[in-house]
């Protein structure tokens, strides 16, 4: 079966499920690595990605890193310079972008813009944080028998697997252009899903609101990055955590936002 889909961060947090639901659905993608495999590329450089866009109708923009947002842009640049012509690019990105001072942010809405201008086919779903990401936070800081979070900050996380779903639907879809946002189910404050962190996970410590000074936290306390319109999600964040509580270590990945 011809592999006309290609799958950037296709390793990732989201990316794996991605490939996987891709390839139960009978659409097998190629996973872009700078390393290892048949479809070797590096986004950074443009190394490989000739070849391995060469004869792909879809590509799946996953590939992320917040510790370096600015290498994010360049790379998208590349990517959409070596893509085909008429090729549907799919790009996963983070509500509230255009609208909050966070760098990492910041950057992920100037791909957007990228993408829009390039005059190819284009989707692009913005969500808000996956559950796997609050988890790792939290875990690091049940740690200490004093846990601090952001007072008067809420989050909408939403289960990665969900939208993994939704991204290979549009997919193999026809473009979209910018699609409805898609979030979790519930609004909670941090507060609130520390305490079920510890609850659910037999955890003990002291969970402490405290009010973070600047523009980012400000942002977030506006709720700049929840999609209240759509609580698109189905598993809730006591869900995720009751299944992951019998692991040992949580990973957020580079597209755990």
């Amino acid at each position: 079966m011809t592999e006309n889909i290609l799958v950037t961060g296709g390793t990732g947090v989201l990316g794996r499920h991605v490939v996987d639901r891709l390839a139960k659905a009978g659409h097998p993608a190629r996973v872009l690595s700078r390393t290892r495999g048949p479809h070797i590329g590096d986004l950074k450089t443009g190394a490989g990605l000739g070849l391995a866009l060469d004869g792909v109708d879809t590509v799946i923009h996953l590939a992320s890193d917040p510790r370096d947002a600015s290498a994010d842009v360049e790379a998208a640049r590349r990517l959409i310079a070596l893509t085909p012509p008429k090729t549907h690019l799919v790009y996963v990105s983070i509500v509230g972008v255009d609208r909050h001072p966070y760098t990492y942010y910041r950057h992920k809405h100037e791909v957007e813009r990228l993408i829009e201008s390039s005059g190819l086919p284009y989707t692009v779903l913005r969500t808000t944080q996956f559950h796997n990401l609050l988890v790792l936070m939290l875990g690091k800081l049940a740690k200490s028998k004093v846990l601090p979070v952001p007072a008067g900050t809420a989050f909408q996380p939403v289960e990665v697997t969900e939208v993994a779903e939704r991204l290979v639907e549009l997919a193999l879809g026809t473009p979209a252009g910018r699609v409805p946002d898609m979030g979790g189910p519930e609004i909670a404050s941090a507060a609130e899903l520390a305490r079920t962190y510890l609850r659910v996970t037999g955890g003990r410590g002291l969970v402490i609101p405290l009010p973070i000074p600047g523009r980012i936290a400000a942002a977030f306390r506006r709720g700049v990055h929840l999609a209240p319109d759509h609580p698109d999600g189905r598993g809730t964040f006591t869900d995720f955590v009751s299944v992951a509580a019998g692991r040992s270590g949580y990973e957020a990945g580079a597209e755990g936002r």
